[in-house]
């Protein structure tokens, strides 16, 4: 470079610099004065308003900010070169960002001055800056969502974008003991509870093939401790690009809360359905329906009474099962079953101590005398492992029993259950009180009724079973009855009977009736119709027009085996099932109903009775329907009976009671006999 003039003018040919695209300014000396600056540094440096000349603003600048790197350069001849600083400008100005180089420069000998060279670099280093500050938010954002992770999910968990485990999970792995190799892809589904694995893949499947922006669902989880518990499940899909790359998402225990969410929609459920009904029977039914499968596979509400433990037995215990329920997949025990047991009976213990009994036992295998007889098969079959017995207190005793049952891998009754079971009675007791007071003048009213009917005999060979169901819709006696005794013949005899009227006028009349039929039976050896027919003339005594129905028959002896002689007054005709199930009715023998005057002799007839085979004689409450012809309730009572005939005769009765459809308004009365199969 040339030498600078007196005039501050130098040789140099600093003009050819005024177009450069960089700031360019040149000092001279140790105090570094201003010489030089091409258009592009004033354009940046000057002040706009004017008000200070660059020169000045340009020393005060290297004062203040650069005079040591300019006092370096402009001594040492090192150059010195700085990489997006900031500039100080204009107060409200925005900040900008330069890169500077200082080197020497020469004028003459000892006469050095600064070559400065600035480039703004403002829109690099702002955007830098953003995507440094963007990916320190999304480290702070990410660290702050583990943290709260940490606090409210017991479970976070990431998954491919196809919706399979894709990333080690140590919270899945402290919460289900779980291995990283065993959850892994969709091998975590094996913790999930067998009966929400299929629901649970479901909804997982939908949310990630439709892309949903929130999934959420609730299943039982097995946990390390051995026992399953509910948790909510939400996932969140991450995306880039619009594209799904992954899913992210929690895992929280929700036990306690579910478990009080359950306990009162049962609740709600029984005293909805307690509320809406008045039979107790329909009580007790939709109370066994709330239980299964909620809290149980299945469900038997039995009625404690003691109108047959009056009589001359050895068990002093009556119950009779009114309602039952089952889960699908097992058979439903029949709704009414009438048992009786004996003192050591669980059930009885329970009526005695008023507190709830709970047995575990392996599955299929009940201990003796857990339940009534009737009930253990079902038990066997269905793999049960576990019964609790709930008493139900109302008005001070205990008036029912609830037999609940759980079965295979199910986890036997927990205590929370217990008292969730005994809440829902006692939020029941006003209906349930209501209704067992109705019950319990039926009660008193079939006490009458029973006692005035007789225990079958027992016939060596045969086996003879009777039930009496009085009508849900009335607490009176009625005028159907029953009866079986031995002749002085030896032969068994049989009896079906109904008095009209539902009144304690037709019980008395019943009992009248009964009474002159055994006696005029068991003076004579005459042919069943010559009995209805002395019978028919004695009514005659009796005050008040009485009219009665009634089949009176022999099951006799004979060369091949049994025969029935029989006769029918207006009665339904006895059914006959064979012990291959084929059913037919015996109504050969028909004359008018008793209590209508009449010299004629009523007929007899004789059928053969096969091995096996069981003889059914009943009252009409068990067919008739207002306003439907008698045929068809004869042939619903034939179609259902024909497939019981391999049952014991007590399952035969009482699955017709429990399984025809029946009005209610009728008492029913029915007489079974089961004839020994053939050798």
């Amino acid at each position: 470079m040339g030498a600078v003039g007196d005039d501050g003018h130098t040789g140099l040919a600093f003009e050819t610099l005024d177009l450069a695209p960089v700031g360019i300014a040149v000092t001279r000396g140790p105090e570094h004065r201003l010489v030089y600056t091409n258009a592009l540094y004033r354009s940046q440096f000057s002040d706009p308003r004017g008000e200070v000349p660059l020169d000045e603003a340009f020393a005060g600048f290297v004062r203040r900010h650069h005079r040591r790197q300019f006092d370096r350069v402009h001594s040492t001849g090192e150059p010195f070169v700085t990489t997006s600083e900031a500039e100080p400008g204009q107060p409200g100005a925005r900040e900008r960002f330069y890169t500077r180089s200082l080197s020497r420069v020469v004028f003459g000998p000892g006469d050095y001055g600064v070559l400065a060279v600035m480039m703004e670099v403002t829109e690099q280093t702002t955007a830098a800056r953003q995507v440094t500050d963007l990916a320190e938010q999304r480290r702070r954002i990410l660290r702050r969502y583990e943290s709260l992770m940490r606090v409210s999910a017991d479970i976070f968990w990431v998954t491919s974008r196809d919706g399979y485990v894709s990333e080690p999970s140590p919270s899945w792995e402290r919460v289900t003991g779980q291995r990283w190799e065993d959850y892994r892809g969709q091998r975590w589904l094996r913790t999930v509870h067998p009966d929400d694995r299929p629901a649970t893949v479901e909804s997982w499947l939908r949310a990630v093939g439709r892309s949903t922006e929130l999934w959420e669902h609730v299943y039982r989880l097995r946990t390390v401790a051995g026992g399953y518990r509910h948790f909510q499940l939400r996932a969140v899909p991450i995306c880039e690009d619009g594209q799904i790359v992954e899913w992210v998402g929690s895992s929280i225990d929700v036990e306690q809360q579910w478990q009080e969410q359950r306990r009162q929609r049962l609740l709600d459920r029984a005293a909805i359905a307690t509320a809406q009904l008045r039979s107790l029977q329909e009580m007790l039914g939709a109370l066994a329906d709330v239980i299964v499968p909620e809290l149980a596979d299945g469900c038997g509400v039995y009625l404690v009474t003691d109108l047959i433990g009056q009589r001359d037995d050895a068990d002093p215990f009556v119950v009779e099962r009114l309602a039952t329920a089952a889960r699908p997949g097992l058979v439903r025990l029949p709704p009414y079953s009438e048992e009786r047991l004996p003192a050591s009976n669980t059930f009885a213990q329970v009526v005695r101590q008023r507190r709830p009994v709970l047995k575990t036992f392996p599955a299929g295998s009940p201990p003796p005398g857990l339940v009534p007889r009737g009930t253990r098969p079902w038990l066997e079959a269905n793999d049960a492992n576990g019964v609790l017995v709930l008493p139900v207190i109302v008005d001070g005793a205990v008036s029912a029993l609830v037999c609940v049952v759980t079965c295979g891998n199910r986890p036997a009754i927990r205590r929370a259950d217990i008292s969730l079971l005994n809440r829902m009675f006692v939020n029941a007791h006003d209906a349930l009180s209501r209704a067992i007071r109705f019950q319990r003048a039926q009660q008193i009213a079939l006490a009458l009724q029973y006692s005035l009917l007789a225990e079958p005999p027992r016939v060596p060979g045969m086996r003879i079973v009777a039930r009496y169901r009085a009508s849900p819709a009335a607490a009176e006696v009625g005028g159907d009855w029953y009866d079986s005794f031995v002749l002085p013949d030896g032969v068994p005899a049989l009896v079906i009977g109904d008095v009209a009227g539902h009144d304690l006028g037709a019980a008395v009349a019943m009992s009248q009736l009964r009474n002159m039929l055994r006696a005029l039976a068991m003076d004579r050896r005459e042919p069943p119709g010559e009995i209805l027919t002395r019978l028919n003339i004695a009514m005659e005594s009796l005050s008040g027009d009485i009219t009665a129905t009634c089949v009176y028959a022999r099951v006799e002896e004979c060369e091949d085996g049994h025969r029935l002689r029989y006769a029918t007054a207006g009665h339904p005709p006895p059914l006959l099932i064979t012990q291959e199930g084929r059913g037919r009715y015996l109504d050969d023998a028909v004359s008018p109903l008793l209590g209508l005057p009449s010299r004629e002799g009523r007929v007899s007839r004789t059928a053969p009775l096969p091995p096996g085979s069981t003889l059914l004689l009943y009252t009409d409450g068990l067919v008739e329907h207002p306003g439907e012809h008698l045929d068809r309730g004869l042939d619903r009572l034939r179609r259902m009976a024909e497939p019981l005939a391999g049952q014991p005769v007590d399952k035969f009765c009482d699955q017709l009671l429990s399984g025809l459809p029946t009005t209610g308004l009728d008492d029913i009365a029915v007489i079974a006999l089961r004839l020994p199969a053939q050798g």
